[in-house]
């Protein structure tokens, strides 16, 4: 019998060495999964690569990681943001190498690996910054930049609803990146709010399909990084 499901969060990341690649699903808030980071944060692995949309926000999920100084270096696209000062302080330090991927191209990169696709060629970035040291060709006379696959050994991703096997959905835009996650690691370890028996889920309208998910973890409550940044922001002064 096929059952993925793990009592606890810390035991579904029991074996996340040190110096680990992991994607993390969420644009903003919404599809992080925050529980999986704490547990990920018990855990204890260190000197990670987290590959992630945002640098985190508050004191909570991907910035508490990085504010443990778990993280040597993050690739996203949106590193700044009105709460993200943990990512600011430890960047400004020297503490933390940053990638900075522009949006279509991190989700492009992150989907190639999943395909098998090594490379492709984009033209975001062509003469910006984001040229540096990479190869540029000219097709009909316009000019592309060579982007690598992005693949990790671990992707935590956040679902709606999974079956026992594995087959997920999502809460609208909380799918974000996390399909195309799912597809490119190794190890990809899911939290959901509703953890249901095969069969239950409409076969037409499961997005992620099992043979993409190894883990799952039931969180039915899960935290809301919004009450947690609106309880700081009460905390300021005035």
């Amino acid at each position: 019998m096929i059952d993925k499901r793990f009592r606890r969060a810390l035991d579904a990341l029991h074996d996340v060495p040190d110096g680990a690649t992991i994607l993390v699903s969420g644009f903003g808030e919404a599809g992080n999964p925050t529980e999986l980071i704490h547990a990920l944060i018990e855990q204890g692995a260190r000197d990670l690569t987290v590959v992630n949309n945002n640098a985190g926000n508050g004191e909570i999920g991907l910035a508490l990681l990085l504010k443990e100084q778990r993280v040597r270096k993050i690739v996203c696209s949106f590193p700044r943001g009105s709460h993200s000062h943990v990512f600011d302080e430890l960047y400004r330090a020297g503490r933390i190498e940053l990638e900075l991927v522009p949006q279509g191209t991190l989700a492009e990169r992150i989907r190639a690996a999943g395909a098998g696709i090594p490379a492709f060629y984009t033209p975001t970035g062509v003469g910006t910054e984001i040229a540096r040291g990479k190869e540029t060709r000219s097709f009909g006379g316009r000019d592309y930049l060579l982007e690598t696959a992005l693949s990790a050994d671990f992707a935590l991703i956040k679902a709606e609803r999974a079956d026992r096997w594995g087959n997920l959905l999502y809460n609208k835009a909380a799918r974000n990146f996390a399909p195309v996650m799912a597809a490119a690691a190794k190890v990809t370890i899911v939290q959901a709010r509703h953890v249901l028996e095969p069969g239950d889920l409409d076969p037409e309208t499961i997005v992620t399909p099992s043979i993409f998910v190894d883990r799952i973890v039931h969180v039915p409550d899960p935290v809301r990084e919004s009450d947690h940044l609106a309880a700081l922001d009460k905390a300021r002064p005035a």
